[in-house]
């Protein structure tokens, strides 16, 4: 069932990071469907989060669509190379996203070989750029409602069992200092 843009618009975003484990990442690109179950994410916090691109309330032509409600796309180009797939969450003016970071490919998988070039599905999406790889997700594709026909989540009532979910401090963040140290990754260990 697709998920509607209401779930999306919690105030919690760790809590939301962590209930989108299990979840189906969806892409209509170029007229092929794919499909992937999320097994990992990580909460950014907005204003509060020295990690977040919104800490303080800065804004760009970039970090705008964060401050949108919950349900949209934001993707961002990354080293100049990798597009990484964020959701933004909660209310108007409150910029939390949800980064996803890895899903296990379901659907679509000869063209999820295809645009990542390989010929083994094993960890091919194990990565937040490899996601956006995988799926076909662009920057361009930043302010995207999540609940329309080119990008959408579902639940397929999968439950993520409690002690199958590590809870870590998040990647590549080491310039947030203290906050670099949140408990905001979630991987679900099958």
């Amino acid at each position: 069932m697709k998920i509607k843009r209401e779930y999306f618009k919690q105030e919690d975003v760790v809590e939301l990071a962590k209930d989108l484990l299990g979840k189906v990442l969806c892409t209509k690109i170029t007229g092929v469907v794919t499909r992937g179950v999320i097994t990992e994410t990580e909460a950014y916090n907005g204003v509060y989060d020295k990690a977040s691109h919104a800490y303080q309330g800065k804004t760009t032509n970039r970090t705008d669509i964060m401050f949108a409600s919950g349900g949209k796309a934001y993707v961002y180009l990354c080293y100049g190379i990798h597009h990484l797939f964020n959701i933004v969450t909660g209310k108007e003016n409150v910029p939390t996203a949800v980064l996803i970071r890895a899903l296990e490919p379901l659907d679509g998988v000869p063209e999820i070989l295809s645009r990542r070039n390989k010929k083994q599905i094993k960890n091919i999406a194990s990565g937040p750029g490899m996601v956006s790889q995988a799926l076909g997700i662009h920057a361009k594709h930043t302010g995207t409602n999540l609940d329309g026909d080119v990008i959408w989540l579902e639940d397929h009532g999968a439950k993520v069992p409690e002690d199958q979910i590590t809870i870590t401090p998040r990647i590549g963040v080491g310039y947030a200092e203290e906050d670099a140290m949140l408990p905001y990754r979630f991987v679900w260990e099958k």
